[in-house]
């Protein structure tokens, strides 16, 4: 059994929670907020948990040996560092940082403290994603792809009326990219590979990151444009464009319906995809199956093919960012 401690009390760490335990390999064993209010209301459904309000207090709870961080993105780095000192596996809520520096030393720390790292792009566990990667060709036979997520945020909300949510600033590395437009990179470089170029026109708001945004990834012989944004919404498909026809998809997450049409238009054929009632249940059990059995070699090839992904979409996101002027806090560092 799992030992899991959160960082971050908010929808989707519960979202999280329900998810682990629903797999039967995790048990919450304590709660991290900076009020005790709010860790006790957030844990009382629990059983047996302990609650902290600071940090030193939370990595010092010996019997936790996995922490779930869900805090702002630009909290990330620090708090995984001092997690992984502390001698525990660790889940960062995506994106896990907001830097290729970042990311290489908490990759290289983690191997160092013989501890696991895990972002947690849910879109890459599902079972559906798995069967869309087993029918897709090879990359030679792939023209091109278009792939979006834009959903408005209320936050936004808040920015219209002068203020600057976490969301939305650059002090905690926010932005529509670096949120929603995690998922369609993922799903570009998990298919297609690392892209030769990455670019991003944003549309920048009142506190100066993107609120919506156009990138393209330039392959050899295609190109997957990704349409991302938190100020209005998207009800368009993704599309996969092959040299004998077209892959439609009803998102790029939580996929619940994929179709092949060819290019004679003389058949359908329906993928066998269904999402799961909790988005976050597959990547929660996929992280557990490497925790509780760290000595498989098939579990860690995984492993290490997930870690080298992370690595690669941080620096697509990076990159993607560069492209369009936006600058973090994180940058300066």
């Amino acid at each position: 059994m799992i030992n899991l401690g959160i960082i971050g009390t908010n929808w989707i760490t519960d979202q999280f929670v329900q998810a682990a335990h629903q797999t039967g390999s995790y048990q919450l064993a304590a709660v991290y907020s900076r009020r005790l209010e709010t860790a006790q209301k957030f844990g009382e459904n629990y059983g047996d948990v302990e609650y902290a309000t600071d940090l030193v207090t939370f990595f010092a709870i010996q019997h936790v040996d996995t922490v779930y961080i869900a805090s702002p993105n630009s909290l990330h780095f620090e708090q995984a560092k001092q997690a992984i000192l502390a001698g525990k596996n660790i889940i960062v809520e995506k994106p896990a940082f907001s830097t290729p520096q970042e990311m290489d030393e908490i990759i290289e720390l983690a191997n160092q403290q013989r501890v696991f790292f895990f972002e947690a792009a849910r879109n890459i566990h599902e079972q559906a994603f798995k069967t869309i990667a087993d029918f897709l060709p090879l990359k030679d036979q792939t023209i091109g792809a278009d792939f979006s997520f834009m959903k408005y945020s209320s936050r936004y909300d808040q920015v219209l009326d002068g203020e600057e949510p976490n969301i939305f600033s650059p002090h905690f590395s926010g932005g529509a990219l670096v949120d929603l437009g995690v998922y369609p990179i993922y799903a570009a470089l998990a298919w297609f590979g690392m892209p030769n170029e990455s670019l991003y026109f944003a549309k920048k708001i009142q506190t100066d990151v993107d609120g919506i945004g156009t990138g393209i990834l330039r392959y050899e012989e295609f190109d997957v444009t990704i349409r991302t944004g938190k100020i209005s919404d998207s009800y368009q498909p993704a599309e996969i464009f092959l040299s004998n026809g077209t892959l439609v998809l009803d998102a790029i997450h939580s996929i619940d319906e994929a179709v092949f049409h060819d290019r004679d238009h003389q058949r359908k054929i329906k993928l066998s995809v269904q999402r799961v009632e909790n988005p976050m249940v597959e990547e929660a059990a996929a992280f557990a199956e490497v925790i509780l059995n760290p000595t498989d070699r098939t579990l860690g090839t995984n492993y290490e093919e997930w870690v080298e992904l992370a690595r690669n979409v941080n620096q697509v996101l990076y990159d993607m960012r560069k492209s369009a002027g936006i600058v973090f806090d994180a940058d300066e560092k």
